[in-house]
């Protein structure tokens, strides 16, 4: 068994830092004169003590590189740490949630899925709100330095592809790694202040720009509203669209367009493909749109771009009752969240990168059943890919369609209906946000779900946000054997 210590280290000072952002909403409810301030100062101080406790206990056995192993067990215990202290205000202010759906709520938050139990946002202490959103900030941010630092070197689902980039986080690389996570929080802050700027310059308030602009580069898509993007129309969408689609490109390209590099992001086939798909989606549901119910091709333009690429991206916001939509929408909306965005992104769920070496690892096979003596090596982005690359790849995907399965029957077991069932495990798996069906309030949160179903969607959550092996390999005892 590794030594613990390196691990509780970064989980204790994490921890802590997390208690530093709970100033922010404690001082904006203090400015208001909101009396839960104090819930949030007495959960930043558990926060800074238990963090900073378990740091400093852990300090002498820091330092260094870690092995896979203490990788691993970092990965999956930092997404199960920080959203239970960040549950923490929830419960100990507004909105008094019991302890399930506190801690759900943060789930949803940390993993930027943007499912919600809260019914009544508008009417939420600034603080309450302004916390929601930062918990999806600091959840992107987060997952967008696991994709580029640990996944290639956990080999998970074919990142060990993105290995040769130097995204190495072992032995001598270290410097390396934590040069382009300072790259990276930087483009991460300075997207989210444009976004903030657009958002007000275009119409919202302050504290709504800034509430919405945590949610739309992190693409989580939890809203200080019920109506969600519902209140903010015209122009706002169309911002919205433009830094959810940035949000959910890989920011290490973003990072060489700051160094003047700019052949890259536009080569990247992901990129390319990632924009394209988009595009045939927003132009079949909006053709659908004004040929079925006769709607304005600018008005069906824009709500088919917001709410497709918002589902696309695994942001989850929503415009209109997107259950009105009719059944050819829907099955678009199920399909592009099931591809989700790019590798090394705030997007979520399958990833675009995985589609194209699976359709490319098809191909090959099709012609070596034409021409078996051929010799068809499989490619991309004009190099080659490695056979381990491709069974991670197709390991990944035989995982997730068994996680979906096994999750919809779960929750079909709690008592929900089969459509509410299934679209809870598509939310969950792939991070997306909304559910359908007659279950979900009128608000889309999820507030009447038996509390079994609430604890399998944050299970569902936390795998999908960590790709699945990386929290499936602990639980076989190998692991714990080497």
């Amino acid at each position: 068994m590794s030594d613990l210590r390196p691990v509780t280290y970064v989980i204790g000072l994490l921890v802590a830092a997390m208690g530093v952002f709970m100033l922010f909403p404690l001082a904006l409810d203090r400015a208001a004169g909101d009396p839960n301030w104090q819930a949030f100062a007495q959960a930043a101080i558990v926060c800074l003590v238990a963090g900073g406790g378990t740091a400093l206990a852990s300090a002498n056995g820091a330092g260094g590189s870690m092995s896979l192993q203490q990788i691993f067990l970092l990965t999956t215990g930092v997404w199960v740490a920080m959203p239970a202290f960040g549950a923490l205000p929830l419960i100990m202010g507004a909105p008094d949630l019991s302890m399930t759906d506190a801690l759900f709520e943060s789930v949803s938050g940390m993993t930027t899925t943007g499912t919600t139990v809260i019914v009544g946002l508008d009417a939420l202490p600034l603080g309450a709100n302004l916390w929601r959103g930062i918990l999806q900030w600091l959840g992107g941010l987060g997952i967008v330095i696991v994709a580029l630092l640990f996944l290639p070197v956990m080999k998970v689902g074919g990142m060990q592809f993105f290995r040769s980039e130097g995204f190495d986080t072992l032995g001598k690389v270290l410097p390396r790694a934590l040069d382009i996570s300072a790259a990276l929080v930087q483009i991460y802050v300075w997207l989210t202040v444009a976004c903030a700027m657009t958002y007000f310059a275009l119409g919202m308030s302050g504290f709504d720009a800034v509430m919405h602009a945590l949610t739309t580069v992190s693409t989580g898509g939890m809203s200080s509203h019920d109506a969600s993007f519902g209140m903010f129309q015209g122009p706002l969408e169309y911002a919205a669209v433009a830094f959810m689609l940035l949000g959910s490109l890989p920011f290490i390209r973003f990072v060489q367009l700051a160094q003047g590099i700019f052949l890259p992001i536009w080569q990247d086939p992901q990129v390319r493909a990632y924009l394209r798909w988009n595009l045939y989606a927003v132009l079949a549901v909006a053709v659908y749109e004004v040929t079925t119910h006769g709607m304005g091709f600018e008005m069906a333009l824009r709500e088919s771009a917001f709410n497709v690429v918002s589902t696309f991206s695994g942001t989850g916001y929503s415009s209109v009752d997107l259950s009105g939509w009719g059944s050819f929408p829907f099955v678009i909306l199920i399909i592009v969240g099931l591809i989700g965005g790019c590798t090394s992104s705030t997007g979520c769920s399958v990833k675009v990168f995985r589609y194209l070496i699976l359709f490319e690892a098809i191909k090959v096979q099709i012609k070596r059943l034409h021409n078996p003596s051929s010799v068809n090596p499989l490619r991309y982005a004009g190099r080659t890919v490695g056979q381990d690359v491709v069974d991670s790849v197709i390991v990944f995907f035989t995982l997730f369609i068994l996680t979906f399965g096994v999750l919809s029957v779960a929750l079909s077991l709690t008592g929900l209906e089969f459509k509410t069932a299934v679209t809870a495990a598509w939310t969950s798996i792939a991070n997306v946000g909304p559910v359908f069906g007659r279950e979900v309030g009128a608000t889309g949160a999820v507030s009447g779900f038996p509390t079994s179903a609430k604890w399998m969607m944050m299970a569902g959550m936390l795998v999908g946000r960590l790709e699945l092996l990386s929290v499936y390999v602990l639980f076989m005892r190998r692991f714990w054997q080497t």
